[in-house]
């Protein structure tokens, strides 16, 4: 069992799914239950698949529940775009978000990569 606290991957899934709440504050009202609940559902994710991920037993579970944070963190990619191009996010915010959420990705998949070299 792993402490996800000790990886490196989790302050910036953290920061991230932080900065999606601290941004979609600025959503439309008409967006509460659309856009606005889907972003933040998909950042939220990508943490609790990595914090779900280390009570697992297995190496091969644990990538697992990695893939799927992996695929979150593509969600948000997708939904931070969408958000700019409705003129939700200024382009510079977009940027910098989907920076952070392509960093993450990129460190999940080393992660993953890693773990299943090891079995």
């Amino acid at each position: 069992m792993r402490n996800f606290r000790e990886l490196k991957v989790m302050p910036k899934a953290h920061a991230l799914t932080l900065a999606v709440y601290e941004v979609t504050r600025t959503f439309p009202e008409d967006e509460r239950f659309g856009l606005t609940r889907q972003l933040r559902r998909a950042s939220a994710s990508i943490g609790y698949n990595i914090a779900e991920g280390c009570g697992r037993h297995t190496d091969a579970d644990f990538a697992r529940f990695l893939q799927i944070a992996m695929g979150s963190a593509s969600e948000v990619e997708y939904e931070l775009w969408l958000a700019k191009d409705l003129g939700y996010l200024s382009v510079a915010s977009h940027d910098r978000l989907a920076e952070q959420a392509i960093e993450v990705r990129k460190m999940l998949r080393a992660f993953i990569d890693r773990l299943r070299h090891r079995s």
